[in-house]
């Protein structure tokens, strides 16, 4: 809850509800595809929507950070703590993957913002030359991810719909929501 808190308060405060709910409702067909005989809730696959929005949003608009380094590394300690924390067994990993890839392709859509110095038109005389109001790389990651969405969300839906268990077509992917240990193990 505390990290909903924080986090969620500093990209609403940037971005608006409206744009912010999106990201924040994401990961649920992921873990709909791997755990169908089970009904999972919570707000933990909203949280990794928003922190992967959160790292999304760094990386598109990477220029108008002052301390760069310090704000990547401390996203990624707070992203790397909580999935290691959520290994654990009967825990949803799927929906905390499912809502950190589409936060994280969501940010580059819904996050961008213009460029440190850009002016807007009305403010300029008319023959100023004007600069573009994004950078080519954020246009980029902009096409690149909402081509992914469409492409995930497509493939994912149809799955869903034909009743296709995930563990079918990734023999691997039961580590991601349990890692047997001593202490316990992970059944089917």
């Amino acid at each position: 809850m505390l990290s909903l808190i924080f986090i969620g308060i500093r990209l609403e405060q940037q971005f608006g509800f409206s744009t912010l709910s999106v990201p924040f409702c994401s990961g649920s067909v992921l873990s709909s595809l791997f755990i169908q005989r089970s009904i999972s809730v919570g707000a933990s696959g909203a949280l990794f929507g928003l922190l992967g929005a959160m790292l999304s949003e760094l990386l598109t608009n990477w220029t108008i950070y002052t301390n760069k380094a310090a704000a990547l590394i401390t996203l990624t300690v707070i992203i790397v703590i909580n999935l290691a924390v959520r290994i654990l067994p009967h825990v949803d990993n799927f929906a905390h993957i499912g809502g950190f890839l589409t936060g994280f392709l969501l940010g580059f859509v819904l996050l961008l913002r213009p460029q440190f110095g850009w002016v807007g038109r009305k403010h300029l005389p008319a023959s100023a030359r004007v600069t573009s109001k994004h950078k080519a790389y954020q246009y980029l990651f902009l096409v690149i991810a909402m081509v992914l969405l469409i492409v995930g969300f497509t493939v994912g839906l149809v799955m869903l719909f034909r009743g296709e268990n995930g563990h079918d077509h990734c023999s691997w992917c039961h580590y991601l929501s349990c890692v047997p240990t001593s202490k316990w193990h992970c059944g089917n």
